[in-house]
């Protein structure tokens, strides 16, 4: 199968959604939770969760901005400069799903989804007490994407909430012993199993395979 950028425009709506969500691979999901002004909590599941930088520690996701689409998430965090990344894991996988559901701004993904706000003192976004690893974000800058009206917005880690025993000396997160649960495409989601760690790549430590 080969298409060209006008196929890909041709192609129906929902088809072309799957399609193009699904060909970059299997992305990690997490819920974003906000509150607003009016103490109205959000929670909503996103797949496009990315590192942008250690020192400081920094972390953005990609979120829709205005228009018919415009997202309660963005609104909540411009309001407040403040949000929560939660993991989703297995147990927790059909709840997180159905926050993506467009409820009625003020009515909370956690009370119909059946998920637990939890807070910290002193940081005014809720949590999500299921969750196995828990990010809490000061928002530090957005920056738009015009070409289809969304913005990445990225936070600097204020709190890391991670179980003790799933974590190695190394700072590496064990996702397996997580039961993190990863998505492809608007609704396929999948276990992830480790596969491999190999070592810091040093110049000098390259394996036959690469010279």
């Amino acid at each position: 199968m080969h298409l060209t950028n006008q196929d890909i425009k041709d192609t129906d709506r929902i088809k072309k959604l799957n399609l193009i969500n699904a060909i970059t691979g299997i992305k990690p999901a997490n819920m974003i939770g906000t509150i607003s002004k009016k103490q109205k909590t959000n929670l909503a599941i996103v797949s496009s969760v990315t590192h942008i930088g250690s020192d400081p520690a920094l972390i953005g996701f990609i979120s829709r901005t205005f228009g018919a689409s415009r997202r309660h998430t963005y609104e909540n965090i411009l309001e407040m400069k403040l949000f929560t990344i939660n993991q989703v894991h297995s147990a927790i996988t059909t709840k997180a799903h159905y926050t993506s559901t467009r409820f009625e701004k003020g009515i909370s993904e956690f009370d119909r989804c059946h998920l637990t706000e939890e807070y910290i003192e002193g940081f005014n976004a809720p949590f999500v007490k299921e969750s196995r690893v828990k990010i809490g974000l000061e928002w530090v800058e957005t920056i738009p994407i015009r070409k289809n009206d969304t913005a990445l917005l990225i936070g600097e880690v204020q709190h890391l909430i991670v179980p003790d025993e799933a974590m190695d000396d190394a700072g590496e997160i064990d996702l397996e012993y997580l039961e993190g649960t990863g998505v492809s495409g608007l609704n396929t989601y999948y276990s992830l199993q480790k596969s491999i760690t190999l070592p810091y790549d040093r110049v000098d430590e390259l394996p036959d395979f690469i010279l």
